[in-house]
């Protein structure tokens, strides 16, 4: 057994490049009803870095160890745990901190993965594909052939809102500002993929047949918020999970009165804190269905060990980025 781990951390917010550093701790003991895992791999995500910066809601007392997902493999049990078994995959929950070696945690807290799923790819299913997963499921009761319109559509939650939608027969128009995304998304099974430009309204109307589209997804904001609210039905409705642009939505007036479209937010972290083991494991099991037959898959850019998560958080703090940066972690 290992003796040390390293351990990212986090001592004052601010520049993450400039206040996190990797140290090492003891190897975790597991109490009676605690088991140890083993940390795989642990994404990048736009959140970490909020968090680090002290932008993000909800904020951890300091020092605090950054990481809202991971996953990794139980190598130990305290004596009272039956539940869970040495060799299981798990996800780990967003406020422990995953960029780490290994950590002591009661096996309530964790998600067990089936054995098929890449790690990595596992370490990835808590926060974007279970956005999606909800977005698709818990504002509009879509039926198959029916439309959905999003922004960002490239973004690692808007790719995996495609797969998803394209496996349940929901139709996607996807919003982009990269002209080369449009084949790219479309080979990921999206229908319609258009620029998010002034002619995006004219643009979706045309591609869909005029066809009623009842759910917009938003993490945008500003003007492209607003094309996506044009797009939409009457009596049509919003989610916004994101707002990428920093730009607050202006909502005028007569999308309320003429169309009467609902508005709406989610933040998953506090659905999943809500939410009962029962409501979890139905999303996460879909999801998890779908990541074995490889219909469900996140774009990796590039792995980094913890020794070079400096390096690893200024390429994940890249907008142009093709993919999700990863700590690989006990490699």
């Amino acid at each position: 057994m290992k003796k040390t781990i390293r351990v990212a951390v986090y001592e004052r917010h601010g520049n993450p490049a400039e206040v996190l550093r990797v140290e090492t701790q003891p190897w975790p003991q597991p109490q009676p009803n605690e088991v140890v895992v083993e940390m795989r791999a642990a994404p990048i995500n736009p959140a970490d870095l909020n968090a680090i910066e002290g932008k993000y809601p909800g904020r951890k007392e300091i020092p605090a160890v950054p990481g809202m997902e991971g996953a990794g493999v139980i190598v130990d049990l305290g004596a009272n745990v039956k539940d869970v078994r040495k060799g299981d995959l798990v996800i780990l929950p967003h406020n422990i901190g995953t960029w780490r070696d290994a950590i002591a945690i009661s096996p309530n807290e964790l998600v067990v993965v089936p054995r098929e799923i890449d790690p990595v790819q596992a370490a990835m299913l808590k926060i974007n594909p279970l956005t999606a997963w909800r977005l698709l499921h818990g504002y509009v009761d879509l039926a198959r052939g029916d439309w959905v319109i999003q922004n960002a559509a490239n973004s690692a939650a808007g790719r995996a809102v495609i797969q998803i939608a394209h496996e349940l027969g929901f139709k996607t128009v996807n919003l982009v500002r990269r002209a080369e995304l449009i084949d790219e998304l479309r080979g990921e099974g999206a229908d319609v993929v258009l620029l998010d430009d002034e002619n995006a309204r004219d643009a979706v109307k045309k591609a869909t047949h005029g066809a009623p589209i009842r759910l917009g997804l938003n993490c945008v904001g500003g003007e492209s918020a607003l094309r996506v609210a044009n797009a939409l039905a009457f009596g049509g409705t919003m989610v916004t999970f994101g707002s990428m642009s920093l730009q607050p939505f202006k909502m005028p007036t007569g999308l309320l009165i003429f169309k009467d479209l609902r508005f709406r937010g989610i933040w998953i972290n506090k659905w999943y804190d809500d939410a009962t083991p029962d409501e979890r494991m139905a999303a996460f099991g879909p999801i998890f269905d779908m990541a074995k037959r490889g219909l469900l898959r996140t774009k990796v850019e590039k792995t980094y060990s913890l020794d070079d998560v400096q390096a690893a958080i200024a390429h994940g703090a890249n907008n142009k980025r093709s993919g999700k940066i990863i700590l690989e972690l006990n490699a």
